[in-house]
Protein backbone atom coordinates (compact mmCIF):
# COMPACT_ATOMS: atom_id res chain seq x y z
CA UNK A 1 0.00 0.00 0.00
CA UNK A 2 1.19 3.47 -0.80
CA UNK A 3 2.03 5.22 2.50
CA UNK A 4 -0.28 8.10 1.59
CA UNK A 5 -3.35 5.87 1.20
CA UNK A 6 -6.01 6.70 3.79
CA UNK A 7 -7.32 3.68 5.77
CA UNK A 8 -10.64 2.31 4.58
CA UNK A 9 -13.69 3.45 6.50
CA UNK A 10 -16.48 1.39 8.10
CA UNK A 11 -18.20 -1.00 5.69
CA UNK A 12 -15.27 -1.13 3.28
CA UNK A 13 -14.03 -4.50 2.02
CA UNK A 14 -10.92 -5.85 0.30
CA UNK A 15 -12.66 -4.90 -2.96
CA UNK A 16 -13.22 -1.26 -2.00
CA UNK A 17 -10.99 1.37 -3.64
CA UNK A 18 -8.32 2.69 -1.28
CA UNK A 19 -8.69 6.43 -0.72
CA UNK A 20 -5.73 8.65 -1.55
CA UNK A 21 -7.47 12.03 -1.15
CA UNK A 22 -10.99 12.91 -0.03
CA UNK A 23 -11.57 16.35 -1.57
CA UNK A 24 -11.68 15.75 -4.43
CA UNK A 25 -12.04 12.01 -4.07
CA UNK A 26 -9.20 9.94 -5.52
CA UNK A 27 -8.62 6.27 -4.82
CA UNK A 28 -6.54 3.29 -5.96
CA UNK A 29 -7.83 -0.05 -7.17
CA UNK A 30 -7.45 -2.61 -4.35
CA UNK A 31 -4.87 -5.32 -4.92
CA UNK A 32 -7.51 -8.08 -4.82
CA UNK A 33 -9.34 -6.60 -7.81
CA UNK A 34 -6.24 -6.58 -10.01
CA UNK A 35 -6.28 -10.37 -10.07
CA UNK A 36 -9.46 -10.25 -12.18
CA UNK A 37 -9.32 -10.14 -16.01
CA UNK A 38 -11.87 -7.30 -15.92
CA UNK A 39 -11.86 -4.90 -12.97
CA UNK A 40 -15.27 -4.57 -11.26
CA UNK A 41 -16.68 -1.07 -11.51
CA UNK A 42 -16.99 -0.76 -7.75
CA UNK A 43 -13.29 -1.53 -7.29
CA UNK A 44 -11.81 0.59 -10.10
CA UNK A 45 -9.51 3.50 -9.21
CA UNK A 46 -10.98 7.00 -9.27
CA UNK A 47 -9.26 10.17 -10.49
CA UNK A 48 -11.23 13.38 -9.99
CA UNK A 49 -9.98 16.94 -10.32
CA UNK A 50 -13.15 18.65 -9.12
CA UNK A 51 -16.44 17.75 -7.43
CA UNK A 52 -18.57 15.16 -9.21
CA UNK A 53 -21.29 16.86 -11.29
CA UNK A 54 -24.76 15.32 -11.18
CA UNK A 55 -26.71 15.18 -14.44
CA UNK A 56 -30.02 13.34 -14.75
CA UNK A 57 -29.90 11.05 -17.82
CA UNK A 58 -33.01 12.68 -19.26
CA UNK A 59 -31.43 16.14 -19.02
CA UNK A 60 -28.08 15.20 -20.57
CA UNK A 61 -27.13 16.81 -23.88
CA UNK A 62 -23.91 16.70 -25.90
CA UNK A 63 -23.08 19.70 -28.07
CA UNK A 64 -20.98 19.07 -31.20
CA UNK A 65 -19.78 22.30 -32.79
CA UNK A 66 -16.75 24.31 -33.88
CA UNK A 67 -15.23 23.61 -37.29
CA UNK A 68 -18.17 21.54 -38.50
CA UNK A 69 -20.77 22.24 -41.19
CA UNK A 70 -23.84 21.38 -39.11
CA UNK A 71 -23.50 21.85 -35.33
CA UNK A 72 -26.09 20.02 -33.26
CA UNK A 73 -27.05 18.64 -29.84
CA UNK A 74 -27.85 15.03 -29.05
CA UNK A 75 -29.60 13.51 -26.04
CA UNK A 76 -29.14 10.16 -24.34
CA UNK A 77 -32.14 8.44 -25.93
CA UNK A 78 -30.96 9.36 -29.42
CA UNK A 79 -27.42 8.27 -28.59
CA UNK A 80 -28.68 4.94 -27.24
CA UNK A 81 -30.40 4.22 -30.56
CA UNK A 82 -27.11 4.30 -32.48
CA UNK A 83 -24.84 1.32 -33.14
CA UNK A 84 -22.83 0.31 -30.08
CA UNK A 85 -19.50 -1.42 -29.59
CA UNK A 86 -18.08 -3.14 -26.51
CA UNK A 87 -14.50 -4.09 -25.64
CA UNK A 88 -12.03 -4.24 -22.77
CA UNK A 89 -9.68 -1.30 -22.20
CA UNK A 90 -6.76 -0.76 -19.82
CA UNK A 91 -7.50 2.44 -17.93
CA UNK A 92 -4.39 3.92 -16.31
CA UNK A 93 -3.84 7.32 -14.74
CA UNK A 94 -0.84 9.10 -16.25
CA UNK A 95 0.52 9.60 -12.72
CA UNK A 96 0.35 5.91 -11.80
CA UNK A 97 3.61 4.92 -10.09
CA UNK A 98 4.64 8.50 -9.35
CA UNK A 99 5.94 7.54 -5.89
CA UNK A 100 8.46 5.21 -7.56
CA UNK A 101 10.33 8.18 -9.02
CA UNK A 102 13.29 9.71 -7.16
CA UNK A 103 12.89 12.40 -6.07
CA UNK A 104 9.10 12.05 -5.99
CA UNK A 105 7.54 14.72 -8.23
CA UNK A 106 4.60 16.78 -6.97
CA UNK A 107 1.12 15.44 -7.60
CA UNK A 108 -1.14 12.75 -6.22
CA UNK A 109 1.00 10.14 -4.43
CA UNK A 110 -0.09 7.19 -6.55
CA UNK A 111 1.44 3.79 -5.89
CA UNK A 112 1.11 1.23 -8.70
CA UNK A 113 -2.65 0.70 -8.57
CA UNK A 114 -4.20 3.68 -10.38
CA UNK A 115 -5.04 1.20 -13.13
CA UNK A 116 -7.61 -1.40 -14.14
CA UNK A 117 -9.05 -3.19 -17.15
CA UNK A 118 -12.58 -2.04 -17.94
CA UNK A 119 -15.28 -3.40 -20.25
CA UNK A 120 -16.76 -0.32 -21.86
CA UNK A 121 -19.73 -0.16 -24.24
CA UNK A 122 -20.78 2.86 -26.23
CA UNK A 123 -21.17 4.61 -29.55
CA UNK A 124 -18.18 5.42 -31.77
CA UNK A 125 -17.71 9.20 -31.67
CA UNK A 126 -16.94 9.03 -35.36
CA UNK A 127 -20.65 8.47 -36.13
CA UNK A 128 -21.60 11.75 -34.48
CA UNK A 129 -18.72 13.69 -36.05
CA UNK A 130 -19.67 12.44 -39.53
CA UNK A 131 -23.21 13.67 -39.01
CA UNK A 132 -21.87 17.12 -38.10
CA UNK A 133 -19.55 17.22 -41.12
CA UNK A 134 -16.01 18.01 -39.98
CA UNK A 135 -14.39 20.85 -41.92
CA UNK A 136 -11.20 19.96 -43.84
CA UNK A 137 -9.04 22.38 -41.81
CA UNK A 138 -9.95 20.83 -38.43
CA UNK A 139 -6.96 19.32 -36.60
CA UNK A 140 -8.39 18.26 -33.21
CA UNK A 141 -11.55 17.77 -31.23
CA UNK A 142 -11.69 19.40 -27.79
CA UNK A 143 -13.84 17.43 -25.36
CA UNK A 144 -15.44 19.17 -22.37
CA UNK A 145 -16.68 17.61 -19.14
CA UNK A 146 -19.40 19.00 -16.90
CA UNK A 147 -16.95 19.24 -13.98
CA UNK A 148 -15.17 22.50 -13.26
CA UNK A 149 -13.16 24.30 -10.60
CA UNK A 150 -10.06 26.39 -10.00
CA UNK A 151 -6.62 25.48 -11.35
CA UNK A 152 -3.62 27.75 -10.71
CA UNK A 153 -6.08 30.35 -9.42
CA UNK A 154 -8.13 30.34 -12.62
CA UNK A 155 -11.66 28.96 -13.06
CA UNK A 156 -11.76 26.22 -15.68
CA UNK A 157 -13.83 23.34 -16.96
CA UNK A 158 -12.10 20.02 -17.57
CA UNK A 159 -11.15 20.00 -21.24
CA UNK A 160 -8.78 17.78 -23.16
CA UNK A 161 -8.20 17.41 -26.91
CA UNK A 162 -7.46 14.49 -29.20
CA UNK A 163 -5.84 14.65 -32.64
CA UNK A 164 -8.44 14.29 -35.37
CA UNK A 165 -7.15 10.86 -36.37
CA UNK A 166 -7.60 9.59 -32.80
CA UNK A 167 -10.94 11.27 -32.18
CA UNK A 168 -12.35 9.78 -35.40
CA UNK A 169 -10.88 6.32 -34.87
CA UNK A 170 -13.71 3.76 -34.87
CA UNK A 171 -12.66 2.55 -31.39
CA UNK A 172 -12.95 5.98 -29.72
CA UNK A 173 -16.23 5.69 -27.86
CA UNK A 174 -18.88 7.74 -26.15
CA UNK A 175 -19.24 5.17 -23.40
CA UNK A 176 -22.54 4.73 -21.59
CA UNK A 177 -21.93 1.36 -19.92
CA UNK A 178 -19.18 -0.25 -17.85
CA UNK A 179 -19.14 -3.95 -17.06
CA UNK A 180 -22.60 -4.39 -18.57
CA UNK A 181 -24.27 -1.74 -16.40
CA UNK A 182 -24.82 2.00 -16.88
CA UNK A 183 -21.88 4.15 -15.84
CA UNK A 184 -21.89 5.28 -12.24
CA UNK A 185 -21.60 8.96 -11.30
CA UNK A 186 -18.03 8.46 -10.08
CA UNK A 187 -16.96 7.03 -13.41
CA UNK A 188 -18.51 9.67 -15.64
CA UNK A 189 -22.26 9.01 -15.94
CA UNK A 190 -24.19 9.38 -18.05
CA UNK A 191 -21.56 9.54 -20.84
CA UNK A 192 -17.78 9.60 -20.89
CA UNK A 193 -15.22 9.58 -23.66
CA UNK A 194 -12.99 6.51 -24.03
CA UNK A 195 -9.83 6.73 -26.15
CA UNK A 196 -8.39 3.20 -25.94
CA UNK A 197 -4.64 2.78 -25.58
CA UNK A 198 -4.08 6.25 -24.11
CA UNK A 199 -3.60 7.50 -20.57
CA UNK A 200 -6.97 7.99 -18.89
CA UNK A 201 -6.82 11.79 -18.87
CA UNK A 202 -8.01 11.50 -22.47
CA UNK A 203 -11.19 9.78 -21.32
CA UNK A 204 -13.14 12.90 -20.37
CA UNK A 205 -15.87 12.07 -17.85
CA UNK A 206 -19.35 13.66 -17.69
CA UNK A 207 -18.97 14.63 -21.34
CA UNK A 208 -21.06 17.61 -22.49
CA UNK A 209 -19.14 19.13 -25.41
CA UNK A 210 -17.08 18.17 -28.46
CA UNK A 211 -15.66 21.05 -30.50
CA UNK A 212 -13.63 20.70 -33.70
CA UNK A 213 -10.77 23.21 -33.78
CA UNK A 214 -8.38 24.36 -36.49
CA UNK A 215 -5.34 24.86 -34.27
CA UNK A 216 -3.91 22.82 -31.39
CA UNK A 217 -5.79 23.31 -28.14
CA UNK A 218 -3.87 25.14 -25.38
CA UNK A 219 -6.07 24.60 -22.33
CA UNK A 220 -4.81 24.03 -18.77
CA UNK A 221 -5.08 20.24 -18.94
CA UNK A 222 -3.37 20.13 -22.32
CA UNK A 223 -0.39 22.45 -21.99
CA UNK A 224 0.14 22.99 -18.23
CA UNK A 225 -1.06 19.79 -16.57
CA UNK A 226 -0.58 16.27 -17.99
CA UNK A 227 2.52 17.36 -19.86
CA UNK A 228 5.93 15.70 -19.88
CA UNK A 229 8.38 18.30 -18.52
CA UNK A 230 12.04 17.32 -18.34
CA UNK A 231 14.47 18.01 -15.48
CA UNK A 232 15.41 21.36 -17.05
CA UNK A 233 11.77 22.47 -17.04
CA UNK A 234 11.37 22.10 -20.81
CA UNK A 235 7.92 20.84 -21.90
CA UNK A 236 8.06 17.79 -24.16
CA UNK A 237 4.38 17.59 -25.04
CA UNK A 238 1.16 16.25 -23.52
CA UNK A 239 0.89 12.68 -22.28
CA UNK A 240 -0.62 10.38 -24.88
CA UNK A 241 -0.35 6.62 -25.45
CA UNK A 242 0.19 4.23 -22.57
CA UNK A 243 3.73 2.98 -22.03
CA UNK A 244 4.59 -0.72 -21.90
CA UNK A 245 4.21 -1.90 -18.31
CA UNK A 246 3.69 -4.90 -16.05
CA UNK A 247 2.18 -5.46 -12.63
CA UNK A 248 2.82 -8.33 -10.20
CA UNK A 249 -0.38 -9.58 -8.56
CA UNK A 250 1.15 -12.64 -6.82
CA UNK A 251 2.98 -13.14 -4.59
CA UNK A 252 1.88 -10.26 -2.40
CA UNK A 253 4.40 -7.85 -0.84
CA UNK A 254 6.17 -9.43 2.17
CA UNK A 255 4.37 -12.74 1.62
CA UNK A 256 6.01 -15.78 3.23
CA UNK A 257 6.95 -18.50 0.72
CA UNK A 258 8.13 -22.00 1.57
CA UNK A 259 11.63 -23.14 0.66
CA UNK A 260 11.49 -26.00 -1.84
CA UNK A 261 7.81 -25.44 -2.62
CA UNK A 262 6.76 -24.11 -6.03
CA UNK A 263 5.15 -20.68 -6.06
CA UNK A 264 3.42 -19.05 -9.01
CA UNK A 265 4.49 -15.53 -9.90
CA UNK A 266 1.72 -13.92 -11.92
CA UNK A 267 0.45 -10.56 -13.04
CA UNK A 268 -0.74 -8.30 -15.86
CA UNK A 269 1.03 -6.49 -18.69
CA UNK A 270 -0.09 -3.92 -21.25
CA UNK A 271 1.05 -1.30 -23.72
CA UNK A 272 -0.44 1.64 -25.65
CA UNK A 273 -2.25 2.21 -28.93
CA UNK A 274 -3.40 -1.40 -29.11
CA UNK A 275 0.18 -2.69 -29.45
CA UNK A 276 0.28 -6.26 -28.05
CA UNK A 277 2.61 -7.46 -25.32
CA UNK A 278 4.96 -10.07 -26.78
CA UNK A 279 7.07 -11.01 -23.78
CA UNK A 280 7.14 -10.86 -19.99
CA UNK A 281 10.31 -11.86 -18.13
CA UNK A 282 10.70 -12.59 -14.43
CA UNK A 283 13.80 -12.49 -12.24
CA UNK A 284 14.19 -13.37 -8.56
CA UNK A 285 17.02 -11.62 -6.73
CA UNK A 286 18.24 -12.57 -3.23
CA UNK A 287 18.54 -9.54 -0.97
CA UNK A 288 22.23 -10.26 -0.33
CA UNK A 289 23.15 -10.54 -4.03
CA UNK A 290 25.87 -7.94 -4.77
CA UNK A 291 24.61 -4.94 -6.70
CA UNK A 292 21.22 -6.59 -7.17
CA UNK A 293 19.59 -3.41 -8.35
CA UNK A 294 22.21 -2.70 -10.99
CA UNK A 295 21.99 -6.27 -12.23
CA UNK A 296 18.24 -6.02 -12.74
CA UNK A 297 18.69 -4.77 -16.27
CA UNK A 298 21.12 -7.51 -17.28
CA UNK A 299 20.05 -10.54 -19.31
CA UNK A 300 21.36 -13.05 -16.75
CA UNK A 301 18.66 -14.57 -14.56
CA UNK A 302 15.60 -13.43 -16.53
CA UNK A 303 13.10 -16.18 -17.39
CA UNK A 304 10.20 -15.99 -19.84
CA UNK A 305 6.73 -16.14 -18.32
CA UNK A 306 3.80 -17.85 -20.04
CA UNK A 307 1.38 -15.37 -21.60
CA UNK A 308 -2.40 -15.63 -21.67
CA UNK A 309 -4.47 -14.52 -24.65
CA UNK A 310 -5.86 -11.02 -23.99
CA UNK A 311 -9.57 -10.41 -24.52
CA UNK A 312 -8.86 -7.75 -27.15
CA UNK A 313 -6.27 -5.32 -28.51
CA UNK A 314 -6.71 -2.82 -25.65
CA UNK A 315 -6.97 -5.29 -22.77
CA UNK A 316 -4.14 -6.36 -20.54
CA UNK A 317 -2.32 -9.68 -20.88
CA UNK A 318 -2.16 -12.13 -18.02
CA UNK A 319 1.16 -13.87 -17.41
CA UNK A 320 2.60 -16.43 -15.00
CA UNK A 321 5.80 -18.32 -14.10
CA UNK A 322 6.50 -21.09 -11.59
CA UNK A 323 9.37 -20.44 -9.20
CA UNK A 324 10.76 -22.80 -6.57
CA UNK A 325 13.02 -21.00 -4.09
CA UNK A 326 15.69 -23.25 -2.60
CA UNK A 327 17.30 -20.98 0.00
CA UNK A 328 15.71 -18.98 2.82
CA UNK A 329 15.91 -15.21 3.01
CA UNK A 330 14.43 -12.09 1.49
CA UNK A 331 14.03 -11.91 -2.27
CA UNK A 332 12.97 -9.29 -4.75
CA UNK A 333 10.74 -10.57 -7.54
CA UNK A 334 11.08 -8.51 -10.74
CA UNK A 335 8.98 -8.46 -13.92
CA UNK A 336 9.42 -6.59 -17.17
CA UNK A 337 7.25 -6.53 -20.30
CA UNK A 338 8.20 -6.02 -23.95
CA UNK A 339 5.68 -5.07 -26.62
CA UNK A 340 5.47 -5.82 -30.34
CA UNK A 341 7.33 -2.60 -31.20
CA UNK A 342 10.30 -3.71 -29.07
CA UNK A 343 9.69 -1.28 -26.20
CA UNK A 344 10.74 -2.77 -22.84
CA UNK A 345 10.18 -1.53 -19.31
CA UNK A 346 13.28 0.28 -18.07
CA UNK A 347 14.95 -0.34 -14.74
CA UNK A 348 14.34 3.33 -14.01
CA UNK A 349 11.83 5.47 -15.88
CA UNK A 350 13.05 8.85 -17.13
CA UNK A 351 12.31 11.41 -14.41
CA UNK A 352 9.92 14.20 -15.35
CA UNK A 353 8.72 17.16 -13.33
CA UNK A 354 5.08 16.10 -13.05
CA UNK A 355 5.72 12.39 -12.53
CA UNK A 356 3.91 10.96 -15.55
CA UNK A 357 4.36 7.73 -17.48
CA UNK A 358 6.35 5.82 -14.83
CA UNK A 359 6.80 2.30 -16.21
CA UNK A 360 9.77 0.95 -14.28
CA UNK A 361 10.36 -2.77 -13.89
CA UNK A 362 7.73 -4.18 -11.49
CA UNK A 363 9.06 -5.37 -8.13
CA UNK A 364 7.73 -7.20 -5.07
CA UNK A 365 9.72 -8.19 -1.97
CA UNK A 366 8.99 -11.58 -0.39
CA UNK A 367 10.40 -13.80 2.38
CA UNK A 368 11.36 -17.44 1.87
CA UNK A 369 11.17 -19.46 5.10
Amino acid sequence: MCPSVIPRGPGATAWSPETVTTDPYNAETPAAALTEPVTPAGALFVRDHFAVPRTAPGAWRLRIDGAVRAPYDIGLDELAALAHREFDVVLECAGNGRTSMTPTPPGLPWGQRAVGCVRFAGVPFRLLAERAGVEPDAVEFVFTGADSGSVHGRPTAFRRSLPLSVALHPDTLLATHQGGAPLTAGHGAPVRLVGPGRFAVADVKWLVGARAVTRPFEGVFQTEEYVYVDARGVPEGPVGPLRVKSLITAPEPDEDLRRGRAAVVRGRAWSGDGVPVRRVEVRTVPEDEPEAGAAAGAAVGWRDAALEEPSGPYAWTGWSLRWTPHSPGRYRVLARATDARGATQPEQAPWNAQGYGCNTVAAVDVVVV
